[in-house]
């Protein structure tokens, strides 16, 4: 198919938040699977260079900036969007930010996508989690209905409501990741600043409850699965991306004990203790598998090991 900028049949990819650490990881594997990406960076962001080499090309495209959003667009014309860009820790203190981001600024792209002359084949928004909030019912399936617990999941939710607007215009598939990791993803995340402390030898740690579950992927099996959303792009469909398997804390630094080759000493800092704190988040992946089938997953102790040697090497590196 031949767009209207006389462009070439290769099927192209939008990615907002290409510069993230989600965004970095998706826009090789979509460059990998025969796509032409794009991805929107916000002014000032720098976008990983060997993305740049792969063929990446950056865009300038704040979400709050509808203008240079529809400008994007139709840059690209794409075939699929993966929908990245978001404020996305929950510990986020400015909190208007995070609703004016996440809503309004996912409201700002759908608009831009429903108005332009190509229509996407895919249009994938990253929600999260987090909008189950303190559910109890054991794994979490998408049946269950959302509690969300804080600001963020609060916003995430609202931003699923809003893209219902679109749903008769744009090829919509809401995803829902639970918790994932790995090489590149901030410190200001729980498990990179776990990795960290390991990595540099350091005898104590200061975190909060230990014995809190949480579901963790490896963010190459989480691009996996949101390309392979793309591909089959099941219109209208909210899926969970997970692994299916609880861990608490305390087992995570059992298994980094064992791959740096030393116990460090916990400290339970109360400022790390959230009253709202999500207790136990386990997924269900079965909808998943049913639209994409069954993929490998890499387990959560190689995943630390792959983070905890990168962060090595990094540094002892001169």
């Amino acid at each position: 198919m031949r767009r209207s900028n006389g462009s070439s049949d290769q099927p192209r990819a939008l990615i907002t938040g290409v510069g993230g650490f989600t965004g970095r990881y998706l826009a090789a594997r979509l460059a990998a699977d025969g796509y032409r990406v794009w991805g929107t960076v916000r002014a000032g962001e720098a976008v990983d260079d060997a993305n740049v080499a792969g063929g990446i090309t950056p865009l300038a495209g704040d979400l709050l900036d509808p203008q240079a959003l529809a400008h994007a667009v139709e840059t690209v014309q794409p075939d699929a969007v993966v929908h990245l860009a978001a404020v996305a820790n929950v510990a986020n203190g400015d909190v208007a930010r995070t609703y004016v981001v996440n809503v309004v600024g996912t409201r700002n792209l759908l608009d831009a996508l429903a108005r332009q002359r190509h229509v996407p084949r895919a249009v994938l928004l990253a929600s999260s989690a987090n909008v189950y909030g303190n559910a109890t019912s054991g794994v979490i399936d998408e049946a269950v209905p959302p509690q969300p617990a804080n600001d963020y999941a609060v916003s995430k939710l609202a931003m699923e409501y809003v893209a219902k607007r679109w749903n008769a215009q744009l090829p919509l598939v809401i995803a829902r990741p639970f918790n994932y990791t790995g090489v590149g993803q901030s410190t200001d995340f729980l498990l990179p600043k776990i990795v960290e402390h390991y990595a540099r030898g350091d005898r104590s740690i200061s975190l909060g409850n230990t014995e809190v579950s949480r579901d963790f992927s490896d963010v190459r099996d989480v691009v996996d699965a949101y390309a392979k959303l793309i591909a089959a792009a099941p219109r209208g469909e909210t899926v969970n991306v997970c692994s299916g398997t609880g861990w608490t804390l305390g087992e995570v630094l059992a298994m980094l004990s064992r791959i740096a080759g030393y116990e460090i000493t916990v400290k339970v800092d109360p400022r790390f203790v959230r009253a709202n704190e999500v207790r136990h988040l386990v997924g269900s992946n079965a909808k998943l598998r049913s639209i994409v089938g069954e993929a490998a997953r890499t387990p959560i102790e190689g995943t630390l090991r792959w983070m905890y040697d990168e962060a090595r090497k990094r540094l002892l590196a001169p």
